[in-house]
């Protein structure tokens, strides 16, 4: 059985990485009994989607920076292959 501290850890790590199938059921069954380490979760959701909604905001803002079309270009991939490694760690 997980400890809080664990549970914690795994939730940030989630992020980062896949989680192997036994992580992802121990950090299940902690949640189930634990009031704290799911508040904890919930917290980290709304922070992730914070995140990716200022995220979304600067995206907008790039368009109405005066760039190079070759500067806008290459900040334009370096969004898309941020977004495309999020995605890959889910």
């Amino acid at each position: 059985m997980l400890n809080c501290k664990d549970a914690s850890r795994l939730m940030s790590e989630r992020e980062e990485r896949v989680l192997s199938l036994r992580e992802r059921f121990g950090l299940a069954l902690h949640l189930a009994i634990c009031f704290g380490c799911r508040r904890f979760d919930r917290q980290l959701s709304l922070l992730r989607r914070a995140f990716r909604k200022l995220g979304l905001d600067y995206k907008a803002k790039l368009e109405g920076i005066d760039l190079s079309p070759d500067a806008r270009e290459r900040l334009r991939n370096a969004l898309a292959e941020a977004e495309r490694h999020q995605g890959d760690s889910r």
